[in-house]
């Protein structure tokens, strides 16, 4: 439309009208799109930190594992007929 009294163009209000839908829906999806890269983040952080505390849960075992085992061989030796528990080479008391 041409406003003859400027001799510029003249938007009409359905032009208006969807200049402003098309902006708000560019300005939804801009917030959409920040939202879900944030809430990405947070997801991968998370799974992170929960496969780091696992790795640490299956490490404690590991290690408790291997303190098991060390000492079965000294029970065995604290067990021997004529031999007192807690008594022997290093097992001074």
């Amino acid at each position: 439309m041409t406003d003859e009294r400027t001799g510029g163009d003249r938007l009409s209000k359905a032009e208006i009208a969807k200049d402003v839908v098309q902006t708000s829906v560019e300005i939804a999806a801009t917030t959409v799109g920040r939202v879900a890269s944030i809430v990405t983040g947070a997801v991968r952080d998370v799974a992170s930190a929960v496969g780091e505390g696992a790795t640490e849960v299956f490490e404690l075992r590991d290690a408790a594992r291997r303190a098991t085992a060390e000492l079965e061989p000294a029970r065995e030796r604290d067990h021997e007929p004529g031999r007192e528990p807690g008594h022997g080479p290093g097992r001074e008391v």
